[in-house]
């Protein structure tokens, strides 16, 4: 069991787990074999854990990095052990010379892009193909030719060939019709770059078609213990639990309204505690309303009322002996109870990506090394 020392006088923080992290990992490994390289996603800052705790678990001689920017790139290049470092999202011209000289991988959508990179050295160039994501990448019907046109190009490696899957967590049907067709043009595509390693996998593809793992796969959200998949939540460890402690006591009598709107009014005498947190630390405003609670002393109380900036309502009426101070859990475990970032999202309309990558800085954030 993982021990976190947090002082008595914080307000609302996180515990992350790498013992977690690490093992979710060990997962990843377990569903693909022991060949593809594993591409850890730590963008967003490691999807609200920590990029630079990550990213010291995680590193090992095979593993890549993956980023959205060169943000995010510097702030873990320190403490990546000389970890490669993809850059998945594109970068401006004026970021060019400085993704060469920092020797990324970086995702280009087209020749001329690559080519743009170029000018500033020798670049190594992850070459992205959208064959149904709609968004960045190169329309496969164009693959062929674009790449062909590198070949002239001096200070172009090709490092590898991706595609991304929009619909690997609800559409298994087309995305096998769409990673057929991938691997289909990859290998005409291997014949002009030889040496490109081949990656389409994320979190949601890992779990449900692992037969297509490739050179290189890229699990995210899964690294962190939650599943895109259902069936597959009680195979991985949720890293991060969400706790605060109680600011304020209050009773509240028959007819009182609570926060904002008046949405919710006692219909009989209540007792109330006040947590110091709201969505500018990133818990979700549209939870409001929707039967969602929080733990206390190993019970669920549900939030009254609408979630503010700073501050939540809760209804503890019927837990006994709660003073100042208690410790409460928003995401995670307590006792035999326990709400996950998925159950959040759900009840808040939203996906636990969201959920997770929104948890705000004034959240502090400890970890522990526990197995």
């Amino acid at each position: 069991m993982p021990i976190f020392s947090v002082p008595e006088s914080l307000r609302t923080w996180a515990e992350v787990d790498l013992g977690a992290i690490r093992a979710n990992h060990d997962f990843v490994r377990q569903r693909i074999g022991p060949s593809p390289t594993i591409l850890a996603v730590v963008k967003a800052n490691g999807y609200g854990h920590g990029a630079r705790e990550t990213v010291r678990t995680l590193a090992s001689p095979k593993t890549i990095f993956g980023v959205a920017n060169l943000h995010e790139a510097a702030e873990i290049q320190t403490v990546s052990d000389g970890n490669d470092v993809m850059l998945l999202g594109p970068c401006l011209p004026g970021e060019r010379r400085e993704a060469v000289r920092a020797n990324h991988i970086v995702t280009v959508s087209s020749a001329a892009e690559a080519e743009a990179f170029s000018r500033f050295g020798t670049v190594r160039i992850n070459f992205k193909i959208d064959t149904g994501m709609g968004r960045i990448g190169c329309w496969s019907d164009a693959a062929i030719s674009d790449l062909q046109s590198l070949h002239s190009v001096p200070g172009i490696e090709v490092h590898s060939i991706s595609t991304h899957l929009p619909s690997a967590d609800e559409d298994t049907a087309f995305t096998t019709k769409q990673l057929t067709s991938f691997t289909k043009l990859a290998r005409t595509l291997h014949e002009i770059a030889p040496t490109a390693k081949l990656h389409s996998l994320n979190s949601a593809g890992i779990l449900t078609l692992p037969e297509f793992a490739g050179d290189i796969v890229r699990p995210g959200l899964m690294l962190y213990g939650s599943s895109p998949i259902p069936i597959f939540s009680t195979a991985l460890r949720p890293a991060l639990a969400w706790k605060a402690r109680i600011v304020l006591l209050k009773d509240l009598p028959a007819g009182a309204g609570v926060s904002y709107g008046r949405t919710y009014i006692s219909s009989t005498p209540i007792r109330t505690a006040v947590i110091p947190v709201g969505y500018a630390d990133g818990y979700p405003r549209q939870a409001s309303g929707q039967g969602v609670g929080i733990l206390i002393h190993g019970k669920k109380c549900d939030i009254i009322g609408r979630i503010t900036m700073d501050q939540i309502v809760v209804n503890i009426t019927d837990v006994p002996d709660i003073k100042l101070g208690d410790v409460v859990t928003l995401i995670g475990n307590d006792g035999n109870m326990s709400i996950d970032a998925q159950e959040l999202a759900d009840k808040s309309g939203t996906i636990a990506w969201d959920i997770l990558t929104g948890i705000g800085r004034r959240v502090e954030r400890f970890y522990s090394e526990a197995p």
